[in-house]
């Protein structure tokens, strides 16, 4: 009788640029985890994105939709870039007309996003050695449906008392009650799982948003985890702090836009957005993704550093599947292949020996190997 489970089926969304080259590396090592693990993956590929766009002439269309409806879990490449920045309207270029209603649509409300560089990848950091102390090992856990991305948008013109007539924009930045619970809860339980304190980082002395916030949070930590330690920093003081001192941070819990950027700034704490994936969960789906963009100034030259997407999966497998062990020994694998001084050409410094610098295809090669 056969050990495998039954069939998982993952949507798998390429995306634009570089996607397809690290999409590629990623499904050859999740084939490698289904013979390691007697896992049976089933791959559905669909169009997402600027190509989607292109062939359908919407970046999100009902034949991909169907797709992600009916799958476990997606898997995502990165979308878009200039060729699409031009499009006449704006709801259907990639970011606008693809991202975000793929996250309304699933509800995906917490955005994991582990930012690790261990000693063997410090030479990648920009940052001074005595700022990295022993690495940094923290998770970002980001808001993603609510606040000033999805709230009240309108541009227009208003007269004034003195009859002058101006233009305007207006963003709104709203947070219900249970968006914030909700939230919150995940992250109060990942610093407790991991015996650590957690960060809530906010703006309460400017956003009456932030204020609402924090109470909630206060609420959760005393009712429900009063076990865990925790500290409340203002988003510019982290900002701050992520470059002077990032080991401090172990679990950080974040508004939508304040972690929008505060992510992309441990990107660069880590010296690539290339060391950056992500899970973006919802009730009942998820989507798995790299944080950076489509790169499409490098796309077919078999050089991007495939880490990000590579590591999504396995997020995808310890968040969706339940798969901790095949997870981890993606990971290991991944910090294996760096710890022998392997790097994509992004990645290599001027200490970098030649014979070291590897291309897109033969980095998943040898994270294979390793597994």
């Amino acid at each position: 009788m056969s050990l495998r489970m039954s069939a998982i089926n993952i949507a798998v969304l390429s995306g634009d640029g570089i996607g397809p080259e690290i999409m590629a590396e990623t499904l050859k090592v999740l084939a490698a985890v289904s013979q390691k693990f007697r896992l049976t993956f089933d791959f559905c590929p669909a169009l997402f994105g600027g190509a989607a766009y292109d062939q359908h002439g919407h970046p999100f269309p009902p034949e991909t939709q169907k797709v992600c409806d009916a799958a476990d879990a997606i898997l995502k490449g990165p979308i878009g870039g200039p060729k699409y920045d031009s499009i006449p309207d704006v709801n259907l270029r990639p970011e606008r007309g693809a991202l975000l209603p793929l996250r309304k649509r699933y509800d995906t409300f917490a955005n994991y996003r582990p930012v690790r560089l261990p000693l063997a990848l410090q030479d990648a950091s920009p940052l001074k050695k005595e700022r990295l102390g022993q690495g940094v090992d923290i998770l970002m856990i980001r808001e993603l449906v609510g606040g000033i991305y999805f709230g009240k948008k309108e541009r227009g013109t208003k007269v004034l008392e003195s009859k002058k007539e101006i233009h305007f924009a207006l963003d709104v930045m709203e947070y219900t009650e249970d968006q914030v619970e909700r939230i919150a809860r995940l992250a109060f339980a990942e610093a407790q799982k991991r015996k650590v304190k957690l960060h809530n980082i906010h703006k309460s002395n400017v956003l009456q948003t932030s204020v609402f916030w924090n109470e909630v949070v206060d609420r959760i930590h005393k009712q429900e985890f009063p076990s865990v330690s925790i500290e409340h920093m203002l988003v510019d003081n982290a900002a701050y702090q992520l470059v002077v001192n990032p080991s401090q941070f172990r679990v950080m819990l974040l508004e939508n836009m304040m972690g929008d950027i505060l992510t992309d700034q441990a990107g660069g704490v880590l010296g690539s957005l290339g060391l950056m994936p992500s899970a973006c969960i919802g009730p009942q789906k998820a989507y798995y993704e790299p944080a950076h963009g489509s790169a499409p100034s490098i796309a077919g030259q078999n050089i991007a550093n495939p880490y990000s997407m590579i590591g999504s999966a396995a997020l995808m497998l310890e968040k969706s599947f339940g798969q901790p062990a095949a997870a981890e020994a993606i990971w290991n694998a991944l910090f294996a292949v760096f710890g022998a001084g392997y790097r994509t050409k992004e990645l290599a410094s001027s200490v970098t020996p030649g014979a070291k610098i590897v291309s897109t295809s033969r980095f998943g090669d040898l994270v294979v190997e390793n597994l």
